[in-house]
């Protein structure tokens, strides 16, 4: 087990080096609330900050967004080396993160020592350098502080950090930092061994490069490679080619030429030599996505590929991989990949060839770069995107089906798969009374690590008697303590019938029974993307407006049932909260929400309006933030809510969203996603202990009446004249302006909550009847697209 106990979180740290990784690595210190002083060298002409100074402008343009919001922003100072070294002294946390160059790095080492403070952690964020040698000739107690820092681009979106300790470094050093790293970054560490380019980097290299012989080799077109590297076989949707484009060609045959080099010992190295024609593109100028021209570019709206023999751009070829659409339909991942394991064609021979290759390697790298083979698995999944590492894959296509074809195949194996056999060991996983264990060469199964402060769903739902209540699309489930969980379980976890209907059933239970609440979450890649609305379009095909009538009712009454529950309710959100399920989250207590969520009210792109309390709690919340009861004082903030419902706005992340007025002020936000049901579970126990009473209903809303309507109507008009809204866009604002506005009320007037929720479910349902309004819920049924009619 472990927890938090005894570790103080950083509250000031500095960046050595803004460039891409130094800067983004700044600004993600900044959005966990750490004050960064970020530093580089000084411009020889002009201002000397006007290097790290340009460094930071593009950091605050770059896409996706380093900074979590304008506030993380704020908390970074900049510097230069000449002037500032000595503000050092106050820095908790030091990392470096300048030139890929040894003596550069150890030069910088020497001028730290004389201005840190001594019981300041300083960290490298070099990829390729020996760490040990990064502080040679420095003091017992400054390499006592020291250790590698291995940060993923883009440092706030990769789960990865490899943290790589020396034989010098001070255990508590390094638990402090592996604490900070999950629970305030929110990343997932991996210890890794001071070898060339650590772990994740250097299987990485060694696959991505193995896939490039595909195409360069072995007759395979782009398109080809990437279909079968891609997510058919649980990795990222950029799969090979597209990855090495955004990653930039000139950086990956940096990186290779530099493994090379390093590893004169390793018995694939030549895998590791980049092929010719990726040095022929590089010295082309073509680069990558940064110079719109790599292994791809698009034309007009055409995306073409490179020939190998010509270096023109043509249109993809018909791909020869046989049926993948046959392959999709094997169903979920293990079987996809059992699948394409046993196909007899060119797709077949493509995964299971490559994927014998990989593990060959993999396993050869044990204990040369980690311990044991779930350290590799854990990097290349949180490093890269991948849902299953080499190890996963080969227990799920059972391990001695591999052993057998790796043997048959002449693949090298190493000693202790010899002794693993010996020991009757037939997996690299296992569960153990509940505990997951994995295989470690020379000791056998040893558990893997848990952590007091997460909850896994999966877990409770396998413990005998957990399910208190189990419906078609969701369950209600015992989380101990007193604290149960309602779980959606819907496609997309998609807020249909039968899920609202269980959220009625759940807190009637907890309500009824010996429970202190009751946390909302699930732990799939959304909270929710919002409505059922393929219910909605059956009801509109059938002509059942009684039936949407009582169901638009019904939703509303559900959030209400959150709202007003005698027992706190919590939200447990990730990834995308859109439409209801922001609707719930504000209706809550408190949301709990992983600080990659991404929350809006979208309902104009389907045409419609927020229908379950949405507009009631931005009207609400208006006169919340003005800071008199004038009309003047409270307009701004209405025009504020309008405009964030009306271009549909969603977050960048939970920080935003509370901005926004998305999420309300006290929402909890996990920088680890993992933590938030745990963390949710505990905002109910303390809402419990504390004496929880749910807040009286609202009755006096400030609405504006016509002026304020006007006022709107004319942002619609002027959003649609600027080309960023369709005339029926403009129309759907005015429709949001009636309700935000107090409909037909021609003066500013106080109302209570049940006047705007009547308002809603009108204006909602006459949208339902409008032509426009159902072509875009078909196009977005059929292509999950919105369409803008």
């Amino acid at each position: 087990m472990q927890d938090s106990k005894g570790f103080l979180p950083f509250r000031k740290a500095a960046v050595l080096g803004a460039g891409v990784m130094g800067a983004q690595i700044a600004a993600h210190l900044a959005n966990a609330g750490v004050s960064v002083l970020l530093l580089d060298i000084p411009a020889k002409e002009g201002p000397k900050n006007s290097i790290v100074g340009g460094a930071f402008k593009k950091t605050l343009k770059m896409k996706p967004a380093p900074f979590a919001n304008k506030a993380a922003s704020k908390r970074i100072t900049l510097g230069n080396f000449d002037d500032d070294l000595e503000k050092l002294a106050d820095a908790e946390w030091v990392i470096e993160v300048v030139i890929e160059n040894l003596k550069i790095k150890q030069d910088l080492m020497s001028k730290l020592e004389k201005v840190v403070n001594p019981d300041a952690i300083v960290t490298s964020n070099t990829s390729g350098l020996p760490i040990h040698k990064i502080t040679s000739g420095r003091s017992a107690q400054f390499k006592k502080q020291f250790m590698g820092t291995h940060f993923f681009n883009p440092p706030r979106y990769l789960k990865l950090l490899e943290i790589i300790p020396t034989p010098d470094t001070d255990p508590a050093a390094l638990e402090r930092i592996k604490w900070f790293g999950r629970v305030h970054l929110g990343k997932s560490i991996v210890i890794a061994k001071d070898t060339p380019n650590f772990i994740a980097n250097r299987v990485g290299n060694y696959a991505s490069l193995q896939a490039f012989r595909w195409f360069t080799e072995r007759g395979y077109t782009i398109e080809e490679v990437d279909t079968l590297s891609g997510p058919l076989i649980g990795h990222a949707k950029s799969a090979t080619f597209r990855t090495a484009d955004v990653v930039g060609l000139d950086t990956l045959l940096y990186v290779a030429d530099n493994l090379y080099e390093a590893i004169p010992d390793d018995e694939s190295r030549e895998a590791h030599k980049a092929p010719e024609f990726l040095r022929e593109l590089v010295d082309k100028g073509r680069l990558g996505a940064k110079v719109k021209k790599g292994f791809y570019t698009k034309v007009g709206r055409d995306i073409l590929s490179i020939n190998p023999e010509t270096f023109e751009y043509e249109p993809p070829k018909e791909m020869n991989i046989g049926d993948i659409k046959a392959i999709k339909k094997a169903g979920g991942l293990v079987n996809r990949l059992k699948a394409l394991y046993a196909d007899e064609g060119r797709a077949g021979a493509f995964f299971r060839e490559s994927t014998l290759d990989l593990i060959g390697y993999c396993v050869r790298r044990v204990p040369e770069i980690a311990d044991k083979p779930a350290d590799i698995d854990n990097a290349i999944c949180w490093g890269f995107g991948w849902e299953m590492g080499p190890f996963h894959v080969w227990d799920a296509l059972g391990f001695q089906n591999v052993l057998n074809d790796l043997r048959e195949a002449n693949i090298e194996l190493p000693a202790w798969i010899d002794q693993m056999v010996k020991d009757d060991a037939t997996a690299f996983y296992q569960e153990k009374n509940g505990q997951l264990q994995s295989y470690q060469p020379g000791t056998g199964y040893v558990d893997e690590a848990v952590f007091t402060d997460q909850i896994s769903l999966k877990t409770v739902k396998e413990t005998a008697g957990n399910t208190l209540i189990e419906r078609k699309e969701a369950a209600l489930l015992d989380l101990g303590d007193g604290v149960a969980l309602y779980e959606f379980r819907s496609k997309s976890n998609a807020l249909g019938h039968d899920v609202v209907e269980g959220i009625f059933e759940a807190i009637d239970y907890v309500e009824n029974n010996n429970f202190h609440g009751l946390v909302i979450g699930n732990e799939g890649r959304n909270f929710t993307v919002g409505a059922n609305l393929g219910e909605v379009a059956m009801a509109l095909v059938e002509g059942k407006w009684d039936l949407i009538d009582g169901a638009t009712s019904r939703f509303q009454e559900m959030i209400k049932r959150v709202r007003y529950a005698r027992k706190p309710v919590v939200t447990a959100i990730q990834g995308m909260a859109l439409g209801g399920g922001c609707e719930i989250s504000l209706a809550s207590a408190v949301t709990v929400a992983a600080f990659e969520s991404y929350v809006g009210l979208v309902e104009l792109g389907a045409g419609l309006i927020p229908g379950g309390g949405g507009c009631v709690s931005f009207a609400a919340r208006a006169g919340e933030q003005a800071p008199t009861d004038f009309v003047s004082d409270h307009q701004p903030f209405m025009l504020d809510a309008f405009q964030t419902i009306a271009t549909a706005r969603v977050s960048t992340s939970a920080r935003e969203a509370v901005d926004l007025g998305l999420l309300k002020p006290n929402t909890r936000i996990a920088m680890h996603a993992d933590r938030r049901i745990h963390m949710a579970k505990e905002e109910v126990l303390r809402l419990s202990n504390q004496g929880y009473m749910p807040p009286p209903q609202r009755s006096n809303i400030l609405v504006l009446g016509q002026p304020g309507f006007a006022a709107m109507k004319t942002m619609a008009y002027q959003l649609a004249q600027a080309g960023y809204a369709s005339e029926y866009d403009a129309y759907l604002g005015e429709q949001l302006a009636y309700i935000l506005c107090g409909g037909d009320l021609t003066a500013a007037s106080e109302v209570d909550e049940e006047y705007l929720f009547d308002l809603e479910r009108q204006v909602f349902i006459g949208l339902l009847k409008q032509k426009k309004t159902q072509e875009r819920i078909e196009s977005i049924l059929k292509t999950n697209k919105p369409l803008r009619n």
